[in-house]
């Protein structure tokens, strides 16, 4: 078990709570687990009552005011007490059962408590009668959440449940019941994990309607097809969303009817009461396969004063459960979704299974939620950004031998809860955006630390001090003050992947003036360009000096660090210089860097023609930027658009060039060749063909997006080009797997649709494509966060990059979706799409490993340059790695973190699908000399979540349509050789062992 979460919660319980006596600890008998469930009473409707309060991590208020119960005038929910409330009603019956599932306010309630009341705790969790479901630190988004992450979460979770409860804590079944949308590959992750079954509450309403029909709202998902049995979760849609049936909410803050048993009182109301809900129960028993029906009793940030509830459960139970003598055939009990899922198990019936996802959801015809796919684009590249930097700061922790857990979780806690439904998806208030964007700084400025600290240890080869590292976090906007004032600098940049990488990067610089000399101190070629206008215009410069930028080509090795020496040239050598050309009005003009190939057309300055010139294949491209008018809220049934829902008033969108021809600059050197076009005051790109590279990168710089005329607008970029595609495109599913799109169509139902733009519109997560039906041929777009987009009509693509709208969608926020910038005008995004064209299966090889170089970035800090770099080579390492050679081109190490002194968590997975080429077949890694500094003595494989050992992993079975039975165990190797083998889509997670090498 690891001993992280044991040191982190000793940390901060001596910050929190007083000197306390210990208790004895009493030997609790061990009945949790399926072992411990009420399976109800045969030939009778089984009415298992879940007793929960779905908390979400920041919403309409920040993490902390929902903890604590500040700002009542938003939303009176206090999570404190709720888990004190329910702790204490727990104890008063021992029938009771709560569930809970934010870990991340747990955790916090926890270190609070007294060891008495942890004694309390612990019994209750041994009982089973406090279960937690899901444990991840978060109910995270399903659509623009990259699976990185969403593993990284979801470990946060399990490892503090693991450390505190031990094995009663494990949850058994995900509960995702509020996201707007359901991925395959969350599925996919979940059975992984361990778990034996999912239930949510949100599906498409006519999905909904024609699963109630066939009693199909519980199904076996087959999540993924690389990984057959073992990724298979059997899943349920909940009857009622999450809530209690209706006029059966009895939490304080509710206005349903209590329940009045004293017969000698005047408004007694027993039977006035039950009636209804049998009713209920009646009804909604027959949509299903089975005599058990989950009940959810509870809702938002429910059970404060949790007797109201317990109380009025206690009645329900008992009155209805008393009608059994006069031959009632409903019986209540108190439940957990574990539980349920056992009861409906041992049924052993026949399931159907799913194959596809549950993307786009919409509660009704005009309400499809694909807006959120975009929302907040600064918010949700700041957390793609953070997860990168999280990778780095966990390998220097190791290399560095830092043990640095303190800090470590400060990142961890930050990025987890950035994964929330209502964080990364950008459907929380304004004040929240921002209070989540200050946590995943605190958390980068504790990582920092952690860099500096590693390379203190790391780089010098004497006793000699390194210095101090310096970071800069908007160079995406080119801002650094490191570069822009300092003459000479040093920058190393660390390499997260296994394998060794080349780029290109782009410093800002005030002089154009400068000499540039790699790792072995040999001068390499630069070029120097200006800074275009469009990124002097962003107001969060202010305080800039940059007048350049300053590019230059880098390689790095796996795992590994380079330093580049940056001095000011004296001498007169203009060889770096770029030459600017403006394109006079009816020029045709052309990038081609003797691998691609982009032609403009004269007459209007857009792009008309892409081509591979390796393998010679061409296409008619034409790109162009447009927005769509979000839909008004003008009362009655009007459906507007914001954060949640997509909703254009006219489903043609307006080109905001408006025929107009751009004004191009092309420019050319020895590193890069591009254009700089102006689509309109607010609506930039630069389309760049660097040196080697077979892409071509797009930075599209959108905002402020004008209101004046009362218009919210929706800004979406669309590749045009001659592929038939036959209205079908493809999107990753959370950044693994691809999944087939069409246009007007649903696997599992007929579709009636009258949003025909936002009702095909799906979540892009890292990559989108189409592939002409005729000809060998592929047309592939990168993103650098989660983004929607569609293809909607034959050869195209669209994708939209940035919103700003003026009325409330009507699903709770309260606030149109209208960010500002720091200069309190509409907020400015800056972001790069990177095309690709090629035959199919060299396609995919490329956005397959291309996708995980722009998700794994290197790290870049900066130094002064006090010496010659002929002395600093002597006095510092300029080059390291960890690894003896790189790791197999379809492999990536996912994780490699602390876990105990001389024990680390590492993940591998094969990047590819079956079917994709040469490099879908099996890959294997040695462990045992991969690290240089390490030798790995032992390992133990873990399930996903690395909280059970994977031989101890026995799901349940479940007999579907295709004669399936998940197997006892999955995928148990031994482990002799320390020899890894993958195979297509598998992720492995292994406990290792390793000795330092002297």
């Amino acid at each position: 078990m690891a001993v992280f979460h044991a040191i982190i919660s000793l940390f901060f319980f001596i910050l929190t709570a007083s000197a306390l006596p210990r208790r004895t600890e009493e030997k609790i008998e061990t009945k949790c687990g399926y072992q411990n469930c009420n399976l109800g009473k045969d030939h009778m409707i089984n009415v298992h009552l879940v007793a929960h309060s779905h908390d979400d991590v920041g919403w309409l208020k920040t993490v902390d005011q929902y903890y604590y119960g500040a700002r009542k005038d938003i939303q009176n929910a206090a999570v404190q007490y709720i888990l004190d409330s329910v702790i204490k009603e727990l104890v008063e019956d021992p029938n009771r059962r709560f569930i809970y599932v934010e870990i991340a306010f747990f955790w916090r309630w926890w270190l609070e408590q007294t060891d008495s009341k942890k004694h309390v705790v612990k019994k209750l969790v041994d009982e089973g009668r406090l279960e937690f479901i899901l444990g991840g630190w978060c109910m995270n988004d399903e659509a623009t959440t990259h699976y990185s992450a969403i593993i990284d979460q979801h470990t946060l979770g399990f490892d503090m449940l693991s450390s505190t409860f031990g094995e009663c804590a494990r949850p058994r079944v995900a509960w995702q019941i509020d996201p707007f949308g359901h991925s395959k590959e969350m599925a996919s992750l979940f059975a992984q994990m361990g778990f034996d079954g999912l239930f949510f509450g949100r599906a498409d309403y006519q999905d909904i309607s024609k699963r109630k029909q066939t009693k199909e709202l519980e199904m076996v998902w087959k999540a993924n097809q690389n990984l057959g049995a073992s990724s298979d979760l059997f899943s349920g849609i909940l009857l009622h969303g999450y809530d209690p049936p209706p006029g059966f909410c009895f939490d304080e803050l509710c206005g349903d009817a209590p329940i009045m048993d004293n017969k000698r009182l005047q408004e007694y109301n027993v039977d006035n009461r039950i009636g209804p809900f049998l009713t209920w129960v009646k009804e909604q028993s027959v949509k299903l396969k089975t005599n058990h029906l989950l009940v959810t009793m509870g809702s938002d940030f429910q059970y404060s004063n949790a007797g109201t509830w317990f109380k009025n459960l206690d009645k329900l139970i008992y009155h209805i459960n008393k009608k059994q003598a006069n031959g009632s055939n409903v019986n209540l009990l108190y439940s957990t979704p574990s539980c349920y899922l056992y009861s409906v198990n041992k049924a052993n019936i026949t399931w159907s299974t799913k194959k596809d996802d549950f993307f786009p959801y919409a509660d009704n015809q005009y309400s499809f939620w694909t807006g959120y796919f975009t929302s907040r684009p600064s918010l949700k590249q700041y957390v793609r950004v953070s997860s990168n930097f999280f990778q780095t700061c966990r390998h220097l922790d190791v290399f560095g031998d830092l043990q640095n857990h303190i800090q470590i979780f400060k990142m961890w806690d930050a990025l987890s809860t950035a994964q929330h439904h209502d964080a990364v998806s950008g459907t929380e208030k304004q004040l929240v955006a921002k209070d989540y964007a200050l946590r995943l700084s605190a958390g980068t400025d504790a990582c920092q630390s952690i860099l500096n600290a590693a390379y203190k240890k790391m780089i010098p080869k004497t006793k000699a001090a390194f210095p101090d590292q310096i970071f800069c976090n908007l160079l995406n906007i080119s801002y650094c003050q490191a570069t822009e004032t300092m003459k000479q600098f040093t920058l190393t940049l660390y390499n997260p992947l296994g394998q060794d990488v080349a780029d290109y990067i782009r410093l800002p610089v005030s002089s154009n003036k400068f000499v540039v000399y790699g790792p072995n101190l040999k001068p390499i070629p630069i070029q120097i360009v200006s800074l275009d206008a469009a990124t002097k215009r962003i107001p969060e410069r202010e305080g800039s000096i940059a007048k350049y930028e300053l590019i230059f080509e880098y390689k790095i090795p796996a795992l590994g660090f380079s330093t580049f020496f940056v001095k000011t040239d004296k001498s007169e050598n203009n060889e770096a210089s770029s030459k600017e050309i403006p394109i006079k009005k009816g020029e045709a003009f052309e990038l081609n860097n003797g691998l691609v190939s982009i032609s403009f057309d004269g007459a209007t300055g857009a792009m008309k023609k892409f081509g591979n010139l390796k393998s010679n294949i061409f296409t008619n491209l034409k790109q162009d930027y447009l927005y769509y008018i979000g839909h008004p809220n003008r009362g009655g049934f009007d459906q507007a658009s914001n954060n949640y829902i997509f909703r254009p008033l006219d489903n043609t969108p307006t080109s905001i060039s408006n025929g107009e021809k751009l004004q191009s600059i092309l420019i050319k050197g020895n590193c890069v060749q591009e254009v700089r076009q102006v689509f309109s005051p607010w609506v930039t790109q630069s389309v760049r063909l660097y040196k080697g590279q077979k892409y071509a990168e797009i930075e599209w710089t959108v905002g402020p997006i004008p209101i004046d005329d009362g218009n919210g607008k929706e800004i979406i970029v669309r590749y045009d080009s001659g592929l038939n595609n036959n209205y079908t495109f493809y999107t990753d599913a959370n950044g693994r797997q691809m999944l087939e799109r069409r246009i007007n169509y649903r696997p599992t139902w007929p579709l009636y649709l009258t949003e025909p733009v936002a009702g095909n519109y799906f979540p892009i997560n890292t990559k989108m494509f189409i592939k002409d039906i005729n000809k060998d041929v592929q047309l592939t777009v990168l993103t650098d966060r989660s983004q929607g987009g569609s293809s909607l009509k034959p050869g195209q693509m669209e994708l939209m990059l940035h919103r700003r709208l003026l009325y409330d969608d009507g699903r709770g926020v309260g606030e149109p979706l209208n960010e500002v910038g720091v200069d309190g005008r509409g907020l400015i995004v800056r972001g790069k799409h990177y095309i690709y064209l090629d035959k199919v299966q060299t396609s995919t090889e490329f956005h397959r490993q291309q996708a995980i170089e722009i998700f794994l970035k290197p790290t870049l800090s900066f130094s002064q340059l006090n010496m010659h770099p002929q002395n600093w080579s002597s006095t510092f390492r300029t080059q390291w790695r960890a690894i003896q050679s790189q790791l197999p081109a379809n492999v990536n190490l996912l994780t490699l973190q602390q876990w105990g002194r001389h024990k680390l968590l590492i993940r591998l997975e094969h990047i590819f699908e079956k079917n994709e080429g040469p490099l879908s077949k099996p890959a294997t890694v040695s462990l045992k000399t991969l690290f240089i500094p390490y030798n790995v003595t032992s390992l133990e494989e873990m399930v996903l979540g690395g909280n059970l050992k994977l031989s101890d992993l026995h799901r349940l079975k479940w007999r579907t349509q295709e004669n399936f039975a998940f197997p006892d165990a999955v995928n148990v190797k031994t482990h002799d050789s320390l020899d890894v083998t993958l195979s297509p889509m598998e992720i492995r997670t292994f406990i290792v062992t390793f000795t330092e090498n002297k």
